[in-house]
C-alpha cells in the first residue's frame, strides 16, 4: 500500500485548508478492508491522533482538539481521503501524515502503512 499525502501550506488562523491522501497499491484492491487516519506531529511534540475514517460505512472519529472544525471524507472513485479543516489555529500547525491499517484505532504504532506528511502551518 502506497499512500501520497498533500494539500499543506501556510494559511492564517481562522482560514481553511484541504488534505488529501491517495492510496493505491496491488493490496489496496479491497478498499472495504482499511481504516485510513491522520495524524499529526508538532515540532518537539509527540505524534498525535486527528480522525479516522472506515471505509466499509463511513464511520468518522476525530479528536477533541478537532472536532467540528474538521472533517474526514473519502472519494471512492479516486481511492482517496480529504481532511477539510476549517477554523484553523495557530496550534493546528504541524507536519500532517494519512495512515492505513485493517483494524483501526487511535494510536499512531497501530498503523502500519504512511503516507510522507504535508506541512501545514497556521498563523496568527
Amino acid at each position: 500500500v502506497q499512500l501520497q499525502a498533500s494539500g499543506g501550506g501556510l494559511v492564517q488562523a481562522g482560514g481553511s485548508l484541504r488534505l488529501s491522501c491517495t492510496a493505491s497499491g496491488r493490496s489496496f484492491s479491497s478498499f472495504s478492508s482499511y481504516v485510513m487516519a491522520w495524524f499529526r506531529q508538532a515540532p518537539g511534540k509527540e505524534r498525535e491522533f486527528v480522525a479516522i475514517l472506515r471505509w466499509t460505512g463511513g464511520t468518522t472519529y476525530y479528536a477533541d482538539s478537532v472536532k467540528g472544525r474538521f472533517t474526514i471524507s473519502r472519494d471512492d472513485t479516486k481511492n482517496t481521503v480529504y481532511l477539510q479543516m476549517n477554523s484553523l489555529k495557530p496550534e493546528d500547525t504541524a507536519i500532517y501524515y494519512c495512515a492505513a491499517n485493517q483494524q483501526g484505532g487511535s494510536s499512531w504504532f497501530l498503523y502500519g502503512y504512511w503516507g510522507q506528511g504535508t506541512l501545514v502551518t497556521v498563523s496568527s
